[in-house]
């Protein structure tokens, strides 16, 4: 069963860098367009990412949650509510970074490195 687990909760992990690297980059793209009809063109693609972040953020949370109960960690360590912390104001950075004019865009930056935060927890579990 934590194989199983692991397995739907990495896949998440992998949706989600995914989708939030295809999102920024048809974000910066269709901020270097000149043209309104290429700008909404490549908005409308960014749909395909933000769907991937929200497969991938409910597959992590999910799954995730689900392995530290299913391992007997529970929600007490301190990196998994780091994690858990960093992961909803991502998803609020993300959220606020999805649009288009320049704050937002820094917001969405912010939402990637604490992305790479949350990565780093996981994967190296401190405490």
């Amino acid at each position: 069963m934590t194989h199983v687990l692991l397995f739907f909760h990495l896949l998440g992990a992998v949706c989600f860098f995914a989708g939030a690297a295809v999102a920024g980059v048809l974000q910066l793209a269709a901020m270097r367009c000149q043209r309104p009809s290429e700008v909404a063109k490549l908005l409308g693609l960014t749909r395909a990412g933000v769907a991937l972040v929200g497969v991938g953020s409910l597959l992590t949370l999910v799954f995730g949650l689900a392995l530290a109960g299913h391992e007997g960690i529970g929600f007490s360590p301190a990196w998994i509510q780091a994690a858990l912390g960093l992961w909803v104001l991502s998803m609020a950075l993300g959220g606020y970074g999805g649009r288009t004019a320049r704050l937002p865009l820094l917001a969405s930056w912010a939402s990637g490195l604490l992305l790479l935060a949350i990565l780093g927890l996981m994967v190296w579990q401190p405490g």
